[in-house]
């Protein structure tokens, strides 16, 4: 495909796929390896997929160095299901667990836990609009709370962790769908990471969980057999039909992510993109990102310019320029420039000629 007919896609998800990971599923999408027929079609129960899988999850185990004692599933429900699933099976002697809350959807993540036990808010940055990182310490904590729950990445508000919070012991449990595979990780400091595909690993429809073994085991004999994330490990994620396309191309993913130097070279080039990014907007006098400078996504740029109207002309003005999907989310507005690991500088460098000129155009 020529290149011309791709625009530079800032959604915050589903997002920009790498082009050439695309280019060959589409040159094997009826002919999958001189199968006969498409993984689209395939038995999820036949050698051809079980190869399909089985090398997707060492290829994830390779880039995260994930321990031998950690389960690694292929599951469905996004996110948002996991926010069940993880007090299901994690709230398994107090029923007690510490949230820290530093967006919409660690908001949601407790106020779906505590419809199955204790849960507090252990801090939270909502009274400052979610624009920075609370600094917790392991005082902070219940001692006897069964798990932690943080959010990584914050899509929405612009905001990453910047440690790793001392939790003493207690499981660390980590939402990480919007930086997965962004920024190189100590694995072995969580109990349990989720994460929706959809931004850094494929198409939406499949959801990864890394998890502990010694955490399994714990859902109660009334929650749904689904929900159980030992039924899972125990059957390869493959308990039902799993969701084999997404799987595979996630597999496709993780094969070039491997081939161009692993997470580490993603880090790096991640924290290039972003350094030019933020530096253009500190320096501009039309737009500003509100978001503390330590604690700034590399994954979502926030930025605004105090103007309702302006920022909507911005967002017209870009998309008539093949930048798509910079509008702020629904619930907070401005702009938002969502630069995963797809996508490429030149999206970026666009995007900052686009911003010098309207501001050029614009400015006050």
């Amino acid at each position: 495909m020529d290149n011309k007919e791709r625009v530079f896609n800032f959604s915050a998800g589903p997002s920009m796929l790498p082009l050439d990971v695309m280019e060959g599923i589409a040159g094997n999408l009826t002919n999958y390896a001189g199968s006969g027929q498409s993984v689209m079609e395939m038995s999820h129960r036949s050698k051809e997929y079980e190869a399909i899988i089985g090398d997707a999850e060492s290829n994830l185990r390779e880039l995260l160095g994930i321990p031998e004692n950690y389960k690694v599933m292929f599951l469905q429900g996004g996110a948002t299901l996991q926010f069940s699933m993880v007090a299901l099976n994690l709230l398994r002697k107090s029923k007690k667990a510490d949230y820290v809350v530093t967006g919409t959807w660690a908001e949601k993540a407790a106020q779906e836990a505590a419809k199955f036990g204790d849960v507090r808010i252990a801090a939270t940055s909502e009274q400052g609009m979610f624009t920075y990182i609370p600094e917790v310490k392991r005082e902070d904590f219940r001692e006897d709370a069964d798990y932690v729950h943080i959010t990584l990445n914050n899509t929405i508000y612009g905001t990453h962790f910047p440690y790793v919070p001392d939790t003493g012991g207690i499981p660390l449990v980590c939402d990480m769908s919007s930086c997965i595979l962004s920024e190189e990780i100590d694995v072995g400091k969580y109990g349990l990471i989720y994460a929706g595909a959809q931004k850094n690993v494929g198409p939406a429809g499949v959801t990864l969980a890394i998890m502990r073994e010694d955490l399994l085991g714990f859902a109660p004999k009334s929650a749904p057999t689904y929900l159980d994330y030992k039924i899972h490990a125990d059957n390869d994620s493959m308990y039902n039909t799993p969701p084999c396309f997404a799987i595979f191309v996630a597999g496709e993913v993780f094969k070039k992510i491997i081939k161009e130097g692993g997470v580490a070279a993603l880090e790096k080039a991640n924290k290039e993109k972003a350094g030019k990014l933020y530096g253009f907007i500190d320096g501009s006098e039309l737009f500003r990102c509100p978001i503390a400078e330590k604690d700034r996504s590399l994954m979502n740029v926030v930025f605004l310019t105090g103007d309702e109207s302006l920022d909507k002309k911005f967002i017209q003005g870009a998309k008539e320029e093949g930048l798509y999907n910079l509008a702020g989310h629904r619930s907070i507005g401005g702009m938002r420039a969502s630069i995963y690991n797809a996508m490429p500088m030149a999206g970026v460098e666009k995007l900052i000629g686009f911003m010098k000129k309207f501001e050029e155009e614009n400015g006050r």
